[in-house]
């Protein structure tokens, strides 16, 4: 059966979201982002774009717009920064109702970023330390009411960085989330995208913090073979964790990634695996695929490897998350649901990479069409 008429997500029933608290709550830091617009160097530019960015806000984004009804929650300063940030979650029907209000004097998390271009890579300066969302510590939020009728809560590994990044006694973003899950109900599962940054914590801190909360309460995990290799020494299938670290790694067979999707299962007693994988050919064109392991045995790759021409890189894997989480979310059968998943990733991901600044400003019906047009082998031109 062809996938398009398999998966057709424009028809999905999700009457089961209705009338309900958000199904799929995070927490998070958003940052604001400062883009040259005069396409200066970052020294130079005396223009600048503004955005937002933060890791489990472009996720809440993405799968808000599929349908899912969303909760975002933040500790962020009450200032226009902060207004901003409530409106824009506002604008695309995410609830804000928990968010955290700090001090307006408060700062916001923040970087600049340079656009580059073959052979010149991009560049990000982060300004993150002493953040108003780096502080979001317990007793802040009503969790049980907060995840009242959730059905996924989902935390990145960033938020858990930012403490020792800012030279923190108390990880206050980790006793937090441990408040979370006390709190939340027993029906509600726990994702988690690994999301390494050497910017924010050192291997073994980032080790110590996040195995024990993976081990004990993820059930749906998202990494890269990257972030396994370089942490956790993982090979995947013929190629060593060494060989992966030097960036000397070839085309991946159906047996490597199963091997290391078993890995990452096994190692973290996880339920589900998704892996997603970026082959950066140059500045404008990267190539993209993804994979998914359940504990059932349960595999699956992405029918190819699709290019992008991007325009803005950023976000992609945050917005690749929420179609993944989609499919798991709106199919009980497990394997279609990591089928679904993937392909409605892919395909999100793969348009917002299309599209400037870190939101998936994207519909369903171009997903359905992409989805369609991978599968036909093209695209029609639009009738007018």
């Amino acid at each position: 059966m062809p996938v398009s008429s398999k998966f057709n997500i424009l028809k999905d029933d999700l009457s089961q979201f209705a009338g309900k608290e958000p199904a799929f709550v995070t927490f998070g830091e958003t940052m604001v982002r400062d883009t040259p617009a005069d396409m200066q160097r970052a020294e130079r530019t005396r223009q600048i774009d503004i955005s937002l960015s933060g890791s489990e806000h472009i996720l809440c984004v993405g799968l808000s717009r599929l349908g899912i009804p969303c909760r975002y929650i933040t500790r962020t300063p009450d200032n226009p920064y902060g207004w901003m940030l409530r409106n824009v979650s506002r604008e695309q029907g995410i609830d804000t109702s928990y968010f955290v209000w700090a001090h307006k004097n408060e700062l916001m998390g923040r970087y600049i970023y340079e656009l580059g271009r073959t052979p010149r890579r991009s560049t990000a300066w982060y300004q993150r330390k002493y953040s108003a969302a780096s502080r979001l510590g317990p007793g802040m939020v009503d969790w049980a009411a907060a995840l009242k009728d959730a059905r996924l809560f989902h935390a990145s590994g960033i938020n858990f960085g930012l403490a020792p990044h800012s030279g923190y006694e108390a990880n206050y973003n980790l006793e937090s989330f441990e408040e979370a899950i006390a709190a939340k109900p027993a029906g509600c599962l726990v994702g988690m995208d690994f999301n390494y940054r050497g910017t924010l914590w050192s291997i073994e801190e980032c080790k110590r913090v996040m195995t024990p909360i993976i081990v004990q309460h993820v059930d749906w995990f998202i990494t890269t073979i990257e972030d396994m290799a370089k942490l956790y020494g993982m090979s995947c299938g013929q190629y060593s964790a060494e060989a992966i670290n030097r960036g000397d790694i070839g085309p991946l067979s159906d047996a490597d990634l199963r091997a290391f999707t078993q890995q990452v299962q096994e190692q973290f007693n996880v339920s589900v695996v998704g892996v997603t994988i970026r082959y950066p050919d140059s500045f404008e064109v990267h190539r993209w695929e993804s994979v998914a392991l359940d504990a059932h045995g349960n595999f699956f790759r992405s029918p190819a490897i699709k290019p992008v021409v991007l325009w803005d890189r950023i976000g992609g894997g945050d917005t690749w998350n929420s179609g993944f989480y989609y499919g798991l979310l709106t199919d009980n059968d497990p394997a279609r649901g990591i089928e679904k998943g993937v392909l409605v990733g892919d395909a999100i991901t793969r348009l917002k990479q299309t599209i400037m600044f870190d939101l998936g400003i994207v519909t369903k019906d171009e997903i359905q069409a992409l989805i369609d047009a991978d599968i036909t082998g093209g695209g029609k031109r639009e009738s007018r």
